[in-house]
């Protein structure tokens, strides 16, 4: 085996990506605080074809030097905005029928192991907080939320890693 060139990935350009039809995915990121973890979450959108990520509360915004060094240029490929206010962005969402999905532990939350979602299907999964996860208003005002499985000692994973995790199982079974 040898390992593959940039070159040869034949991956778009970012005029070719910005208008290639869209996996109908929103990432909302409530109140995250480490410019690392936002940039990282540009970086997974791109590679999984999202359509837009929102960017709530505290969420740092680009430009900045600690999005861009994790980010590596996802910035300037994905369409994102930021909005004050979580929950008014969940009901406007609902309201353009998105189903909106908080990914947090809850009583009642669908491993995301069984979470299968519906071919044409809109879906919007809301990442919190790295220490306070997300806010329980936004919590009340999803649809849903989705919990994934762990079995270690610690109680969460990383913002970065349960993004791509989630995003992973979604584009996996529309693929």
């Amino acid at each position: 085996m040898r390992k593959l060139k940039n070159e040869e990935l034949q991956r778009p350009s970012v005029e070719e990506f910005k208008s290639q039809k869209k996996n109908q995915v929103i990432v909302v990121l409530d109140n995250v605080r480490s410019l690392n973890n936002v940039g990282s979450a540009f970086r997974t959108s791109d590679a999984f074809n999202i359509e837009k990520i929102y960017l709530c509360g505290i969420t740092g915004k680009p430009p900045h030097r600690d999005i861009h060094k994790t980010a590596l240029g996802a910035t300037d490929s994905m369409a994102w905005e930021h909005v004050s206010n979580t929950v008014e962005l969940v009901e406007q969402l609902q309201a353009d029928g998105w189903t909106v999905l908080a990914v947090e532990q809850v009583e009642g939350a669908t491993r995301l192991d069984k979470f299968e979602p519906a071919v044409g299907g809109k879906y919007c999964f809301i990442f919190g907080n790295e220490v306070f996860g997300v806010e329980q208003d936004v919590v009340s005002a999803s649809d849903g939320c989705l919990e994934i499985p762990q079995f270690g000692t610690k109680h969460s994973l990383n913002i970065s890693v349960t993004i791509g995790v989630v995003l992973w199982h979604y584009v996996r079974a529309m693929i």
